[in-house]
This record gives C-alpha cells, structure tokens and sequence, in this order.
C-alpha cells in the first residue's frame, strides 16, 4: 500500500465543519493519505509514525486545502473568439450568437485536435488546483458531434453532460421544432450512455421554459440528472424549472426575484456561481452575499468556455467573488471545494475527511486568504489527486 503524510501544515481547510466554522480549519495540522483516501486527520503532533511505504510532505507552516471542484465547465471545443472579447472590452454587449462560432469550429476539427486540446486544459486546470471537473457538450449540436464530444470527456471525467440543448444550430434556425426532436430523440440516445447530466441553456435566445422542461424531462426518462444554464441574461424561468425539477445546480443566478432566492433556499439546488463570465462581459455580478444570507447554497465554478469566460482558474474565481460578489474568503473557498462538490451530488470531494478522495492542494502561502489577497500570482505550490501528484 501507498501513503502520504502531509505534516506541519499552519492551517487546514477540512470542510468539516466545527464550532461555527465551515471549513473546519486546523492549526498545526497533519494528514494521511493511504491508497488514494484520506485516512487520518489531526493535529500534527498526534500524527501517526510514517511506515517505510509513506512519503513525508512537510508543509513547512504553509496552507493544505481539499483540491478544487470546478462543477462547471465547456472543455471540449475548437477555435478562438479573442475578437469577441477584445469587442465586449470596447462596449460592445455580450451575447450568446458567438456560440454558433464556436460550433463551426469545433465540426470542423479533428478528433485528435480536441483530445490534445482538452488534455492540455486539464494539466492547466491541475497545476491550478483543480481535481474534480465536470465537462459538457454543446459545441458539436448534431448526433455525430455530440457523440464525439461527450465521448472526448468521459475520457477524463466520470462528470459528463449532455448539452445539446445550447443554442439552436443555424441549420435549424427556422426548424425549432425539429431540432428539439432530434435532442430528445437521437441526439440523447447517442450520449445518454456516456453522461451522468443532462443541461439546457433556458435564455431568451436559446431555449423557453417550456422548451427546456422538455428537454430535461426527456434527460431524466433516460436516466440522466438535471442541471440547468439560467438567469444569466435577464429574470427568467431558469430556477423555477431546476427547483421544480430537482435539479442538482442552476447555473448562472446573475438575475433573481425575491422568488427564486426563495425557492432556492426552500431546496437542494446548488446556486452556481460563475463570476469568470461577468468579467469577461461586464455584466453584474451575481449577489452571491444576498443568496447565503437567505439559506441558498452556493457554488463557484469558472464556466471555462471560448465565448464568455476563457479562464481556467479557480483562484480567480475566489478572488472575484471576494472582491465582487460579496463572499468571505472563508464561504468564497468552501464554494470553490465543498459547494461544487454539492453542485455535482459529490460527497468524496470537497472536503478532507477520514474516507474522502486525497485530493488536496498545497498553497505557498501560510492561509487560504491569499488565493483573494494575491490574485493572479500562481501560489498553489502542488496538487495530488487520488494521493499521487496531479500530471
């Protein structure tokens, strides 16, 4: 058997909580890791003797926090929109039309373009502190391209889903009808056996209630669970539907009436929060501060996408969502960890406790608090997922 040993750690982000604390921090803290779970946790003077198979990691005074669960995210996809943001930065507003860019891009690659692609974005998304990501489709929107994308990400993650309803290709543009026939028939019998979720954008320019509940309805027959992209452009059916649904997560929650904060506080729907997109469109951002105040549960995720928010990092998510949304640091690295492990009905991620995944990131820093307080400087120091150090 193979362990670590992760001692003299100044402090320890557990996420189990304790007098009051979330996070569950430990001073002096040390961890055990054994065949890829964690098997102690304690403080470091009451730290089991390693045995001659346990690698020692002195921390050195430093931060160990549970690896980060990006819980939203569009991986797999082909092309560049750098003019669309360098647009947006000049005035121009943000929309989801450049979507059919990056459907055209994507067809038109090769499926060892895409793969090479996604590899390097998941050794980018790694050295960031990132262990549990969930990848959807979208970017293909025809049987055979949705296949191949949803196969391209169950390559790499067991957290698949199925996005066929994005947008409405151009090809259908006059046929709505049609193409949701086609998502909820051929479409979804093609990827429901690589998916574990089933998503629809619900948007003004993309898909109506009706539409949507269609869709996921027809997603759930199949066996796969709902999630839902909504209220990111204006008020909208969005959590109503994945409330009503028993959606794990209602992504976005930029636009709220006092009506969906309530539902979402009256339920188990993770409200994700992707504040990545409202830096890269100048939108509000989402009131991450009223939605925890009210009882909601709240996620953070990055949204990496080529359109509205080509980033991979989940520091800076944190970082944003100190800065704009309202958040502690404290709840900010809990929905970075924790609450994206509840965005995705996970409870082996998100947290280090005796039984859970030894995903765990090292910070060159002495406290959590420095992913906020030195935004954009690269202070995660190592990564292990499973144990074994992150490729």
């Amino acid at each position: 058997m193979s362990a670590t040993l992760w001692t003299n750690i100044g402090e320890l982000t557990t996420n189990v909580a304790r007098d009051g604390d979330a996070c569950g921090t430990l001073r002096d803290a040390a961890v055990l890791a054994r065949d890829g779970l964690i098997a102690w946790v304690g403080s470091a003077r009451d730290a089991p003797s390693p045995g001659s198979d346990t690698k020692v990691v002195d921390a050195a005074g430093r931060a160990l926090l549970p690896g980060f669960v990006d819980s939203h995210t569009h991986l797999v996809f082909g092309g560049d929109r750098a003019d669309e943001f360098e647009a947006r930065m000049a005035g121009r507003p943000y929309s989801a039309g450049g979507i059919h860019r990056t459907v055209a891009a994507t067809r038109a690659a090769g499926e060892g373009e895409l793969r090479e692609r996604l590899a390097g974005f998941l050794r980018e998304l790694h050295r960031q502190g990132t262990t549990t990501v969930e990848i959807k489709t979208g970017y293909g929107l025809t049987a055979d391209d949705e296949e191949r994308l949803a196969r391209l990400a169950a390559e790499v993650t067991d957290e698949v889903t199925f996005l066929g309803a994005h947008v409405i290709p151009q090809e259908y543009a006059e046929d709505r009808s049609g193409y949701l026939d086609l998502v909820c028939g051929p479409m979804l019998e093609r990827c429901a056996p690589l998916a574990k979720w089933i998503d629809v954008f619900c948007e003004d320019g993309a898909f109506t209630g009706v539409e949507a509940r269609l869709v996921l309805e027809a997603g759930v027959a199949r066996g796969l669970a709902p999630r839902v992209h909504g209220n990111q452009l204006g008020e909208g059916p969005g959590v109503a539907l994945a409330v009503g649904l028993g959606a794990a997560s209602v992504d976005h929650c930029t636009f709220l009436s006092d009506a969906d904060v309530g539902l979402l506080a009256a339920s188990d729907t993770v409200a994700t929060l992707l504040p990545g997109v409202e830096f890269s469109t100048r939108q509000p951002y989402p009131d991450a501060r009223r939605l925890i105040d009210a009882g909601v549960t709240v996620a953070l995720a990055s949204d990496c996408n080529p359109g509205s928010s080509f980033t991979s990092s989940m520091p800076l998510m944190i970082a944003l969502a100190v800065r704009e949304m309202g958040m502690t640091v404290a709840e900010a690295v809990w929905a970075a960890t924790a609450g994206g492990a509840r965005a995705l009905r996970r409870s082996d991620v998100g947290a280090i406790a005796t039984g859970t995944k030894a995903d765990v990131l090292l910070l060159d820093a002495p406290t959590r608090t420095h992913l906020a307080y030195r935004p954009g400087v690269p202070i995660v120091a190592a990564v292990w997922k499973d144990g074994e150090p992150a490729a």
